[in-house]
């Protein structure tokens, strides 16, 4: 599986990456913001909470940070939309992982609680699945630019017969064509001249 074949511009996948990268973007940045609006402490971890997820002003900056790189993504759009989107839904399901172990303990900086972590799982999936829709999959349809690319033979084969056209069936045979059975010569008896013959001895 190769991730790096480019998509043809202003194709429709384009819009579900970008669509994608800047909905995440945008929740991001509004969490980012609300936990600004707070004035929390920048290492706080005292559990404030904030859409009911814990948080302090380190990760409510890391959160605008990461929602606009995933924004910047959208503006671009195409394979650039498409990568950005793995490449953070990746970090934030790491991020659920390595925050389920370091809960309640010095090293959680960020103030994660359970929720963060549930939430960390849920919008790296979501990320992610934006970011690999249509492009990383073993079922791809034939028009799908990224199987095209991967399979230029077979694609350029298929161009071929669809130009082509369908091929006509033989027609039919009918029953009219096939040639009748001959029927057998009826023997016509010989006319009799009323006359018959006598035996002499």
């Amino acid at each position: 599986m190769r991730l790096k074949d480019e998509l043809p511009v202003d194709h429709r996948l384009a819009t579900v990456y970008r669509a994608g990268a800047a909905l995440c973007g945008v929740i991001l940045i509004i969490f980012g913001s609300l936990g600004f609006a707070d004035q929390l402490g920048f290492f706080d971890t005292t559990g404030s909470q904030v859409a009911g997820l814990s948080t302090n002003g380190l990760l409510s900056l890391i959160s605008i940070v990461v929602g606009l790189v995933l924004i910047g993504g959208a503006v671009v759009g195409g394979n650039t939309a498409s990568n950005v989107n793995m490449a953070v839904g990746a970090l934030f399901v790491l991020s659920g992982f390595v925050h389920l172990f370091i809960l309640d303990r010095p090293a959680n900086v960020l103030d994660f609680g359970m929720s963060n972590v549930v939430f960390s799982f849920v919008m790296g999936l979501l990320i992610m699945t934006f970011g690999m829709y249509g492009r990383v999959t073993g079922g791809l349809p034939h028009d799908n630019p990224y199987w095209r690319r991967r399979h230029p033979d077979r694609a350029a084969r298929e161009d071929s017969a669809r130009r082509a056209g369908p091929v006509a069936a033989p027609a039919p045979l009918s029953l009219s064509a096939t040639p009748a059975t001959a029927a057998p010569a009826r023997i016509q008896p010989e006319p009799s001249d009323g006359r018959s013959t006598r035996r002499t001895t």
